[in-house]
């Protein structure tokens, strides 16, 4: 078990269906250009272009408008910062506050980039399992010390989230309540000295039993990648589509 939730990694769509590689490719390339873009032009065009690999994947919209609910809870705060404070033609003041067009326009391109980026990366990689996510950045020879440790990570993460339970229960059952107070203050530091010495320990008895197992710093998967003509052709059509985007952002002329 992983306390890792995966609510999009299961599904028979297309994207569900690509190799995981191509999509690991596609959604990196696409969150870089589409960061780098600077024009409403090609803010737009991946936004849509976002959009459409969501529509390929077919997945459930409630559960993506929460993940995008919580992104856009942090961009309020631009909004309520940004075009009060960015330099530029005052569009409107209230007393002391003036918002400028130049803060509106900077904080409306940053919205935009932020949502498609976050689409095309649920669309491309969150519809695949950590373990397959592993396995293929394995496979495109990222370091496998990162590998392991993503792996590690999805598998132990559940442990340690019941390690602290038990210990937080253990403190209430102690007649623990929190305060204000310097005896609360130690009493968490305690928790969070005992949840690391706790989670050592487990990763050395994890550590050790790999070795009596034979493991010597490479991970087998029972599944295997196989490339087959409709990664082929997916990989062309985001090619060109990256293209496009970036001749939206640097080949058209912008009006001045």
């Amino acid at each position: 078990m992983s306390a890792i939730q995966e609510p999009f990694s299961e599904g028979t769509s297309l994207m569900h269906r690509l190799d995981p590689r191509v999509r690991l490719v596609a959604a990196a390339l696409f969150a870089v250009l589409t960061a780098a873009v600077q024009t409403y032009a090609a803010a737009l065009a991946a936004l849509a272009l976002a959009l459409v690999c969501l529509a390929l994947a077919r997945l459930p919209m409630r559960k993506v408008l929460a993940r995008l609910l919580v992104v856009n809870s942090f961009i309020i705060f631009l909004w309520l910062v940004l075009p009060f404070t960015y330099p530029g033609d005052v569009v409107w003041r209230w007393g002391p506050l003036a918002v400028t067009r130049e803060g509106l326009l900077i904080t409306g391109l940053i919205t935009v980039k932020s949502n498609a980026i976050i689409i095309g990366l649920i669309a491309l990689a969150a519809t695949m399992p950590v373990t397959t996510l592993g396995q293929a950045l394995q496979r495109l020879r990222l370091p496998e010390k990162l590998c392991h440790l993503l792996l590690f990570t999805y598998r132990y993460l559940y442990v340690i989230e019941q390690e602290y339970r038990r210990l937080v229960q253990a403190m209430k059952i102690r007649g623990f309540r929190p305060g204000t107070n310097l005896h609360t203050y130690r009493t968490y530091a305690n928790l969070a000295a005992m949840l690391l010495v706790r989670s050592y320990d487990r990763a050395d008895r994890v550590y050790q039993a790999m070795l009596c197992r034979g493991f010597h710093g490479t991970f087998y998967s029972l599944g295997t990648l196989s490339w087959q003509r409709r990664d082929g052709l997916f990989g062309v059509a985001a090619g060109l589509a990256l293209l496009m985007l970036g001749y939206v952002e640097w080949g058209l002329p912008r009006p001045r």
